[in-house]
């Protein structure tokens, strides 16, 4: 068997090859099937209504099948934790497929109602983490990057924990899933740092060099974060603005749960925190805009999530992406470096 950076490599490039050569013809196809494309907003921001009208959306079919594919070609396929990221990535991608189409096809883009949305994400999330746990040597502790011999042992609390993470992390993306490029940058340079755990924390020595919890088997996650950083960047060449095509919810739903759900298996919930600051950032936004308005019929952003605000105060949509990727690396780099801690 190759060595795993290698196969990493090759899985990357693999999945960057898929959706770069066949992107075109996807969103010819999708124009086709989609009259009017991507629902837009009425309550969001007024240029989105003329910028973005009638792009075709569900390009993340592809993103996931071309993970899928090079996890396959390029993966050991007798690892447990390979499949059971495709079946989150498979499931939560169905529900977002599912939510997308009834958007076009209804050209409403409210698509499922959110308490049913909730059901079915709590349902795959529970049934997947319950799996690992019944599969895996897993024991049900919380990891604290900075004091790092103290562990909190979740016990029965860890299953709901999990599902928290998971269901929290595909949301937190689909909310930022809202500019062009911004969800697809934040997902590669987060899946980037989260190569590299799954890398240390599946190395015996490396783990014990950096007091990390070693997890077995989990360095073979690197093929499919590879094929995912990989089949990001070739999408970003079409997503990028002024986007010819968006991942839609079939896309960020599915992989948020899928970052979600590998930051559970290798105990690093709380780095996670760090390095997808971003996802944090806009959710957080979101939440508070709604409470708060909840309370005092008052807002506190212009509009939120957080990029709208920054566009009803005049900054322009290209500057809010690029700007959110600076930070966006900045945290990767701060969370790498507080797991990287040796003492």
């Amino acid at each position: 068997m190759l060595n795993v950076v290698f196969r990493s490599f090759a899985s990357f490039i693999t999945s960057f090859l898929v959706v770069f050569i066949f992107t075109p013809r996807f969103i010819l196809f999708l124009k086709r099937k989609q009259s009017g494309g991507q629902p837009i907003r009425e309550d969001g921001p007024k240029s989105h209504l003329v910028t973005k009208a009638g792009t075709p959306t569900m390009g993340g079919l592809l993103l996931i099948v071309s993970v899928i594919l090079g996890t396959i070609i390029w993966g050991n396929l007798s690892n447990k934790y390979l499949w059971l990221c495709i079946i989150v990535m498979l499931g939560f991608g169905l529900v977002g497929a599912v939510d997308d189409y009834k958007k076009v096809s209804k050209h409403d883009y409210h698509g499922i109602s959110v308490k049913t949305r909730f059901l079915i994400q709590i349902l795959i999330a529970s049934g997947c983490c319950g799996l690992a746990t019944f599969l895996g040597n897993f024991d049900t502790t919380l990891h604290l990057p900075i004091f790092k011999n103290l562990v909190i042992d979740l016990g029965w609390l860890f299953i709901p924990w999990a599902v928290f993470v998971i269901i929290g992390s595909s949301n937190a993306v689909n909310i930022t899933d809202g500019l062009d490029g911004l969800a697809t940058t934040s997902i590669i340079t987060t899946s980037t740092c989260l190569a590299i755990m799954c890398y240390f924390v599946g190395c015996k020595e490396l783990a014990n060099c950096f007091c990390i919890s070693w997890v077995a088997e989990t360095a073979e996650i690197c093929i499919l974060l590879s094929a995912l950083i990989g089949s990001c960047l070739g999408f970003l060449w079409y997503n990028a603005y002024p986007a010819k095509i968006f991942m839609g919810d079939t896309g960020s739903v599915a992989i948020g749960a899928i970052l979600g759900f590998i930051v559970i298996v290798i105990k690093q919930e709380l780095v996670y925190a760090i390095i997808a600051g971003v996802f944090v950032i806009e959710t957080l936004s979101d939440i508070v805009q709604v409470g708060y308005y909840k309370l005092t019929r008052k807002r506190i952003f212009k509009m939120a999530p957080f990029h709208h605000h920054l566009e009803q105060v005049g900054w322009a949509e290209p500057t809010i992406v690029f700007r959110f990727l600076i930070i966006s690396i900045i945290l990767g780099i701060l969370g790498l470096s507080l797991l990287m801690r040796t003492k």
